[in-house]
């Protein structure tokens, strides 16, 4: 019985080993009411989906820059038949200037061997010159099976 007492004749407090966990719910039930109050103020984005007449309307044939693996670098616009020109790479963005209609886009097309920077460096030419509406070529198949991958089904 003396173990229950303090010194001074009053019972002595017991520690509690449990979480007290009304505050939690308090504060989890404010922001519940906070977020389904401000849920429908928030406008989404909005997708301005193409419709059936302007699908049809054929886009602007696109310029193509092409980046070979020695570092020359052609252009050529993207038509049935059309040639590839060489330029010098200091004057194509230049060049591509000079024959680039408004909201037409470039395409740059390099060889898989080409360096990472010299894509970037070409890209930030044309950039820096105002072409605004640039794009990358990619080879959807390809005919050499990479190295790390295995073949499927095996």
């Amino acid at each position: 019985m003396s173990s229950m007492r303090s010194d001074y004749g009053r019972p002595g407090r017991r520690l509690k080993n449990e979480i007290n966990v009304v505050p939690y719910i308090d504060v989890m039930l404010v922001l519940l009411v906070i977020f389904m109050v401000t849920a429908p103020l928030i406008t989404p984005g909005v997708v301005e989906l193409p419709s059936v007449g302007q699908a049809a309307s054929v886009p602007t044939t696109p310029l193509e820059i092409q980046i070979k693996q020695d570092g020359s670098v052609q252009w050529r616009k993207r038509e049935s038949g059309a040639q590839f020109a060489e330029v010098p790479r200091n004057a194509l963005a230049q060049t591509i200037l000079s024959v680039l209609q408004p909201n037409q886009p470039v395409l740059i097309a390099a060889d898989g061997r080409v360096p990472y920077d010299s894509v970037v460096k070409v890209m930030d030419d044309l950039r820096a010159n105002g072409v605004t509406r640039l794009g990358l070529l990619v080879d959807q198949k390809s005919s050499e099976p990479t190295p790390n991958r295995k073949p499927a089904g095996r």
